[in-house]
Protein backbone atom coordinates (compact mmCIF):
# COMPACT_ATOMS: atom_id res chain seq x y z
CA UNK A 1 0.00 0.00 0.00
CA UNK A 2 1.35 3.39 -1.01
CA UNK A 3 0.22 6.68 0.38
CA UNK A 4 0.53 10.00 -1.35
CA UNK A 5 2.38 12.79 0.49
CA UNK A 6 -0.06 15.66 0.98
CA UNK A 7 2.52 18.38 1.66
CA UNK A 8 1.70 20.62 -1.27
CA UNK A 9 2.14 24.37 -0.74
CA UNK A 10 -1.31 25.40 -2.00
CA UNK A 11 -4.11 27.30 -0.39
CA UNK A 12 -7.32 25.65 0.71
CA UNK A 13 -9.08 28.26 -1.39
CA UNK A 14 -7.43 26.93 -4.58
CA UNK A 15 -8.37 23.36 -3.72
CA UNK A 16 -11.98 24.29 -2.88
CA UNK A 17 -12.35 26.41 -6.02
CA UNK A 18 -11.24 23.60 -8.31
CA UNK A 19 -13.32 21.03 -6.40
CA UNK A 20 -16.40 23.24 -6.85
CA UNK A 21 -15.75 23.49 -10.61
CA UNK A 22 -15.41 19.71 -10.83
CA UNK A 23 -18.55 19.15 -8.73
CA UNK A 24 -20.57 21.51 -10.94
CA UNK A 25 -19.30 19.83 -14.11
CA UNK A 26 -20.24 16.40 -12.80
CA UNK A 27 -23.73 17.60 -11.90
CA UNK A 28 -24.16 19.06 -15.38
CA UNK A 29 -23.05 15.79 -16.95
CA UNK A 30 -25.14 13.79 -14.47
CA UNK A 31 -22.12 11.66 -13.74
CA UNK A 32 -23.20 8.88 -11.41
CA UNK A 33 -19.97 7.58 -10.00
CA UNK A 34 -16.30 8.35 -10.21
CA UNK A 35 -13.30 6.70 -8.62
CA UNK A 36 -12.32 9.93 -6.81
CA UNK A 37 -14.61 12.54 -5.30
CA UNK A 38 -14.24 16.14 -6.54
CA UNK A 39 -11.94 17.14 -3.68
CA UNK A 40 -9.53 14.26 -4.30
CA UNK A 41 -9.60 14.89 -8.05
CA UNK A 42 -8.76 18.54 -7.42
CA UNK A 43 -5.87 17.51 -5.16
CA UNK A 44 -4.61 15.11 -7.82
CA UNK A 45 -4.69 17.81 -10.52
CA UNK A 46 -3.10 20.45 -8.32
CA UNK A 47 -0.36 18.01 -7.25
CA UNK A 48 0.45 17.47 -10.91
CA UNK A 49 0.37 21.18 -11.76
CA UNK A 50 2.30 22.33 -8.69
CA UNK A 51 4.86 19.55 -8.25
CA UNK A 52 4.99 18.11 -11.75
CA UNK A 53 4.33 14.62 -10.42
CA UNK A 54 4.13 11.97 -13.11
CA UNK A 55 0.87 10.27 -13.91
CA UNK A 56 2.35 6.97 -12.76
CA UNK A 57 3.21 8.38 -9.35
CA UNK A 58 -0.16 10.08 -9.01
CA UNK A 59 -1.97 6.90 -10.02
CA UNK A 60 -0.11 4.89 -7.40
CA UNK A 61 -0.67 7.49 -4.69
CA UNK A 62 -4.38 7.90 -5.34
CA UNK A 63 -4.98 4.19 -6.04
CA UNK A 64 -6.28 4.72 -9.58
CA UNK A 65 -5.08 3.77 -13.05
CA UNK A 66 -2.60 5.85 -15.00
CA UNK A 67 -5.17 6.56 -17.72
CA UNK A 68 -7.67 7.71 -15.10
CA UNK A 69 -5.06 10.03 -13.56
CA UNK A 70 -4.34 11.52 -16.98
CA UNK A 71 -8.05 11.98 -17.72
CA UNK A 72 -8.75 13.59 -14.31
CA UNK A 73 -5.83 16.03 -14.64
CA UNK A 74 -6.82 17.07 -18.15
CA UNK A 75 -10.46 17.48 -17.16
CA UNK A 76 -9.39 19.82 -14.34
CA UNK A 77 -7.07 21.78 -16.64
CA UNK A 78 -9.91 22.26 -19.13
CA UNK A 79 -12.18 23.54 -16.36
CA UNK A 80 -9.53 26.00 -15.13
CA UNK A 81 -8.82 27.18 -18.68
CA UNK A 82 -12.51 27.84 -19.28
CA UNK A 83 -12.60 30.24 -16.31
CA UNK A 84 -9.44 32.13 -17.31
CA UNK A 85 -9.52 35.61 -18.79
CA UNK A 86 -8.94 36.04 -22.49
CA UNK A 87 -5.70 37.71 -23.62
CA UNK A 88 -7.19 41.20 -24.08
CA UNK A 89 -8.69 41.22 -20.58
CA UNK A 90 -5.47 39.90 -19.06
CA UNK A 91 -3.41 42.59 -20.80
CA UNK A 92 -5.78 45.29 -19.55
CA UNK A 93 -5.35 44.03 -15.98
CA UNK A 94 -1.55 43.82 -16.39
CA UNK A 95 -1.34 47.45 -17.53
CA UNK A 96 -2.78 48.53 -14.17
CA UNK A 97 -0.10 46.72 -12.18
CA UNK A 98 3.28 48.08 -11.15
CA UNK A 99 4.93 44.93 -12.53
CA UNK A 100 3.93 41.49 -13.84
CA UNK A 101 5.67 38.14 -13.79
CA UNK A 102 4.99 36.05 -16.88
CA UNK A 103 5.44 32.29 -16.90
CA UNK A 104 5.43 30.60 -20.26
CA UNK A 105 4.88 27.06 -19.02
Amino acid sequence: MLSYPAAIPLSTRSLNHLAALIRTRRQQQRSRWRRLDPGRQALLALAHLRNGDTYTRLAAGFDIGVTTAWRYVHEAIDLLAATADDLATAMTRIRLLAYAILDGT
